[in-house]
């Protein structure tokens, strides 16, 4: 059997705090990843609370499984969209939920592995995808890169990336094309805008980012799932999101505070302010460091 994947789950104490973990609740991880946040709701939740975990990514239902083994039947898995989170609870039978867990952040298995295309830090093919694509219209990275007009890439890469250089760095893309790998993008986009001195980040990093998130439907999907949580939270139960850059953030941040200042409200936000990685667990696992974290309970 091969080992685990390194997993540092993030901000897991603020997790489980603002989830209120009891013995034999019912608790959704809709991002289950490497399986971090679920080993820790089983472990707090004993001896018989129970734990459905979702991804859209089967590798890392393959490891989630391999790490909550010891749990025997307190947990159940499945491949599943973001989107379609709220029916995979009812029919798992585990509504009402008395909590919501969703990690949007890319996982250590996707970004460490260069076939799959996430990251510019190893070469590999320009793919993408968290898990099969479903549906008419289905995109890779590929095509955006190699496709798109130059335009609608400048849009994309502004629009999702929040990057200023858009153009300048679209039709760079556009003057290297073919594009086939993620070293070939991250250097289109070096020769486009350079490399500041003492940035914290790659120039690409927002490239990467935009092209992922159109790639998955990441925010249409966020949007979808977020507008359903609720119904399927038990009162008093908790609904927890972190986020990794302002884009999702905005969305979960607008959502909790239309449904909590409604007339009726159905939601009372938790966090006032956004909460933060402290710094101690920033200089243990620096991909923490753009996280952040809100979270309401059920009316």
């Amino acid at each position: 059997m091969t080992s685990l994947p390194v997993h540092t789950p993030v901000m897991l104490n603020e997790a489980l705090a603002m989830l209120d973990v009891k013995p034999g609740g019912r608790y959704l991880d809709a991002t289950v990843g490497l399986g971090g946040h679920a080993q820790a709701v089983l472990s707090a939740s004993a001896p018989d609370g129970r734990l459905l975990g979702l991804d859209a990514d089967p590798d890392a239902i393959e490891a989630a499984g391999r790490r909550l083994a010891p749990f025997a039947s307190r947990f159940t898995l499945a491949q599943c969209w973001l989107d379609d989170a709220a029916d995979a609870a009812a029919e798992a039978g585990m509504t009402p939920l008395d909590g919501i867990l969703c990690d949007l952040g890319v996982s250590s298995l996707q970004l460490d592995s260069p076939e799959r295309g996430f990251s510019f830090r190893s070469d590999g093919p320009l793919d993408m995808r968290m898990g099969p694509q479903q549906g008419a219209g289905a995109i890779s990275a590929q095509e955006i890169v190699n496709d798109w007009p130059v335009d609608q890439l400048a849009d994309l890469i502004f629009e999702y990336g929040e990057e200023r250089r858009s153009r300048r760095i679209a039709q760079g893309i556009v003057r290297r094309r073919p594009i086939e790998t993620t070293a070939q993008l991250a250097q289109a986009v070096v020769d486009a805008v350079g490399v500041r001195p003492g940035a914290r980040t790659h120039p690409a990093t927002r490239v990467f980012q935009a092209i992922r998130l159109e790639v998955n439907r990441e925010l249409e999907r966020l949007a979808a799932f977020l507008s359903r949580a609720r119904g399927t939270l038990r009162v008093g139960g908790r609904l927890v999101v972190i986020a990794f850059h302002s884009l999702e953030d905005r969305i979960v941040k607008d959502v909790l505070r239309e449904q909590s200042a409604a007339e009726a409200p159905t939601l009372h936000t938790l966090t006032r302010r956004v909460m933060r990685p402290s710094t101690e667990e920033i200089e243990r696992n620096p991909r923490a460091r753009s996280a952040r974290m809100r979270a309401a309970e059920a009316t």
